[in-house]
């Protein structure tokens, strides 16, 4: 349980990281440079995913060796797509339909999709006891 509660400290700690990444690049890609919420929230996303993955594999989870790594990273990106459009679909119809500005629904979106993540990370990356 000790370690759990440490992975997830852990895992809050990168998060937080990627959040700040992922937030600052779409207020920068939507503010400054004019482009839509939904452009702007899949490419700050993807990059926070980049980071999100290296974190993952050198600090938070022990990996399984025993796996292949491009099988592994496949699995990741796979995991993450899924984790974009969940982002998406939640932007959108925070934005779109109650209308909540782009920015707290950025905030109220990363919390949902942070969730998902760490189970689906834990589940795919971690040894098995």
């Amino acid at each position: 349980m000790v370690k759990l509660i440490q992975q997830i400290f852990k895992f809050g700690i990168v998060g937080g990281l990627a959040f700040l990444i992922d937030y600052g690049i779409l207020i920068l890609l939507t503010d400054y440079f004019k482009i839509n919420y939904l452009l702007s929230s899949a490419i700050s996303f993807s990059i926070s995913v980049i980071f999100n993955y290296l974190m993952s594999i050198l600090w938070v989870f022990e990996i399984n060796e025993n796996k292949n790594k491009t099988t592994v990273f496949s699995v990741f990106i796979i995991l993450s797509v899924v984790g974009l459009v969940i982002n998406e679909l939640f932007m959108m119809f925070f934005v779109d339909n109650l209308s909540i500005h782009y920015k707290l629904s950025k905030i109220i979106t990363t919390f949902l999709v942070m969730v998902y993540n760490f189970i689906t990370r834990k589940l795919v990356l971690e040894k098995k006891k």
